[in-house]
């Protein structure tokens, strides 16, 4: 198989730890061919999408790659996109390109139109019944009032990653109105508040979904002390734990929507019993749960399902 990753710049991916890179070496254990782009090598030539990709090769250290070559998407088994947010205008206008190359032929993962219809934060609300309450606006007085309602709070912009620009507010906090001027640009852009869970401390849960199917294991991001968010980005740290009951309602019933849009690889966010968001861009998580399950007996290898799975869907 031939597989084009779009992809951050190379020099910014942490070997170790890339959930990107986590596939690409599974896939060149398979024999498959690599080939990497970034967002920006995607072109229309005419009415006609190209792309400029690189071959890939794993090193004993490290990695390289050839010169770059143009190809038509395509040309490749699969086209996996896998460039971070933030979701800009520049995302939008990918979206934009992949889709057409789909339509021209190529196979992309996940589907271009998904990933620009299933925002991150706003798609929860496809699934309220598993969502806490949660209000979205720009209007700083509609989000006092949410807070005045539930007394502790977390907002966040609609387009971020990582846990940056998380903000959790209590009734007594002091810098109210300088942090909701700052999210929202004093107005000017629409964030979510969401009521704040206490469930945080035993982690904010990461489920992998692969091709509707949740990994029998989350990855538990726990807070460091004195910090409200558990992404690995903001220093929580990740442990791999079983799905619980809850988890797997919520995951499977989802899991059959997002297989239905075309949603190869996606990560739920689960804190406690509640649905958080629902990553469809650049979800993470894969090398923690391989490594912290490797000892069991049946230990959970998430980029070989994966790979799996893209093998049957390239073969259907």
């Amino acid at each position: 198989m031939k597989l084009l990753f779009i992809l951050d710049p190379l020099e910014q991916l942490i070997s170790y730890k890339d959930t990107s890179l986590a596939i690409m070496r599974e896939a060149a254990k398979r024999g498959y061919l690599l080939y990497v782009s970034m967002q920006h090598d995607l072109f229309l030539r005419g009415s006609t999408a190209r792309i400029n990709a690189r071959v890939f090769h794993f090193t004993a250290q490290h990695f390289t790659t050839e010169e770059p070559l143009e190809y038509a998407p395509a040309d490749f088994d699969a086209v996996i996109m896998r460039k971070d947010p933030p979701f800009d205008n520049e995302y939008l206008y990918s979206t934009y390109l992949l889709e057409i190359a789909a339509q021209q032929g190529a196979r992309v993962y996940n589907n271009p139109a998904a990933i620009r219809n299933w925002n991150e934060k706003l798609s929860v609300t496809r699934f309220a019944e598993y969502t806490p309450a949660f209000l979205v606006t720009a209007n700083h007085l509609l989000i006092r009032e949410f807070l005045k309602e539930h007394h502790d709070i977390v907002v966040k912009p609609l387009d971020g990653m990582g846990g940056s620009s998380v903000f959790r507010l209590t009734l007594t906090d002091p810098n109210i109105s300088v942090i909701l001027e700052t999210i929202t640009q004093f107005g000017a852009r629409t964030v979510m508040a969401q009521r704040y869970l206490p469930a945080i401390t035993q982690g904010d849960k990461r489920i992998i979904m692969i091709n509707g199917e949740p990994l029998p294991y989350a990855l538990a991001r726990i807070p460091k002390a004195g910090e409200t968010r558990g992404n690995l980005a903001a220093g929580g740290t990740g442990v791999a734990q079983p799905l619980s009951a809850r988890d797997l309602e919520i995951s499977t019933t989802i899991g059959k929507v997002l297989k239905q849009e075309g949603l190869l690889l996606v990560g739920l966010d689960v804190i406690g019993d509640y649905l958080t968001e629902i990553n469809v861009t650049s979800p993470t998580g894969m090398v923690e749960i391989t490594q912290q399950t490797a000892h069991l007996a049946k230990p959970c290898k998430p980029a070989s399902i994966m790979l799996d799975a893209l093998a049957q869907l390239a073969q259907a």
